[in-house]
């Protein structure tokens, strides 16, 4: 009997997840270390990298906004736009989507079909069959231009084999060191890998430790290189119930109300990166002429354009229940300060976190007044609710560990009076499970 196309779709998966290394699931032993591997796979798939415009993104944090951003303005100008995210929340298509449409489940199929002895014989990792993937299916739906975020570091992320129209580094701060250094300058320095000779690049934040490192990076290069936070300031107006409005003052836009459908204080920075990037674009004729309509119309209708998930998420109210995906101490920094912006009785917060972080730098900044419920992400790399409630605990933060990140989320929400605010994160992962 012939398998339908979800039969065949899950299938794949399956592959994709059991023949693979993945470093979602198994952390470290699946990174590698050289482009040697996504070069012999493109060489023997086809070189479809090099048959449509791109623009890169590499950075810290922000990444993901950045690249929807980016992408809801560019598609609010008539582009037909490509994104390559990492990692997904639910559906595995969420990492690769054209004007917020996941991947077909049949070219997902077809593709591994294909080349399923190439990958046999190459044994690439889980990340660089998706990127492949990804390559693949832009090339041939004819994106005018694809979204692609690196899914660590830079330089030797699978993803550096494209020449883009516009390289952009959003920020620095520590995350992954055990990879990529444990300083921000060594960050940085492999951050900057993306840049390439001729190519503008724009820096999300000036960071007085990381400046001279994209400087010379960008000099050596023959590159163009602007910092966003230079050029453009964003005064935070009013918020509303799905927007943020803003006052934007910068050299090429100004707006007296621009809508942003997005909340969290911290996006300021990445909707300045996104505002600077359009305006490089502009300055550059890199793309048709992307006009303040079309930055407004994109912003205002950001999520419903792009399919973005899982970054200052309203899961319910009375209760009021968010969650984020921030997992760094960056991160985990923004998303204290967006939470002292709120109003709430008490706050509730379900925390998950994986096993390769460094868990005691981000439990030491988490609030002792709050109420936790400790909770492990349904992948092997995420920490023992036992073990993170025990670590908690030195910092003094008290609270119950529960089975699954539904379980914690459900006792929150039984403990939670209606002026409460229960926040649910620690991880992507833990984010996965809730949104």
């Amino acid at each position: 009997m012939k398998q339908s196309i979800h039969q065949q779709y899950k299938a794949t998966l399956n592959y994709l997840y059991t023949q693979l290394p993945m470093f979602q699931k198994i952390g470290g032993a699946a990174f590698k270390k050289d482009l040697t591997n996504i070069i012999t796979l493109c060489d023997h798939v086809g070189h479809a990298y090099k048959e449509f415009p791109s623009i890169h993104i590499a950075g810290t944090n922000g990444k993901g906004s950045t690249t929807h951003l980016i992408g809801a303005m560019l598609q609010a100008s008539g582009l037909k736009v490509g994104y390559y995210t990492s990692p997904h929340y639910k559906d595995f298509r969420e990492r690769i989507k054209i004007n917020g449409q996941l991947i077909n489940k049949r070219h997902v199929v077809d593709f591994v079909k294909k080349h399923s002895p190439t990958f046999e014989k190459i044994r690439p990792s889980f990340f660089e069959i998706t990127v492949a993937l990804a390559f693949d299916y832009f090339a041939k739906e004819k994106v005018d231009v694809a979204i692609i975020e690196t899914g660590l570091g830079g330089r030797l992320d699978s993803t550096n084999i494209i020449t883009p129209l516009l390289s952009v580094i959003t920020n620095i701060s520590y995350d992954h060191q055990q990879f990529l250094g444990d300083t921000l300058p060594k960050i940085a320095s492999e951050k900057a890998g993306i840049i390439k000779p001729n190519i503008p690049v724009v820096i999300g934040e000036t960071q007085k430790e990381t400046t001279a490192i994209f400087e010379a990076s960008a000099q050596k290069n023959k590159a163009s290189i602007v910092f966003a936070d230079k050029n453009i300031s964003l005064i935070e107006k009013e918020i509303q119930a799905h927007h943020t409005i803003y006052y934007v003052k910068g050299r090429s836009h100004n707006f007296n109300h621009l809508a942003v459908n997005l909340m969290g204080g911290y996006q300021q920075k990445n909707i300045t990166t996104a505002l600077q990037a359009i305006t490089t674009l502009n300055k550059n004729s890199l793309l048709p002429t992307i006009t303040p309509s079309a930055i407004q119309e994109g912003l205002k209708n950001l999520k419903s354009l792009t399919y973005f998930l899982g970054r200052w998420q309203k899961l319910g109210d009375n209760p009021t229940i968010i969650c984020d995906s921030g997992h760094n101490q960056a991160g985990i920094q923004q998303i204290l300060q967006q939470l002292e912006k709120m109003p709430y009785q008490q706050l509730h917060i379900v925390l998950g976190m994986v096993n390769d972080k460094d868990i005691a730098k981000i439990l030491k900044m988490l609030p002792t007044n709050a109420r936790y419920y400790f909770v492990k992400a349904n992948i092997p790399r995420g920490l023992a609710a036992n073990i993170l409630k025990e670590k908690a605990a030195v910092f003094n933060l008290k609270g119950r560990k529960y089975s699954s990140v539904k379980n914690g989320l459900k006792a929150a929400r039984r403990r939670a009076n209606k002026e409460d605010l229960i926040f649910v994160g620690g991880s992507t992962f833990v984010v996965a499970e809730v949104v």
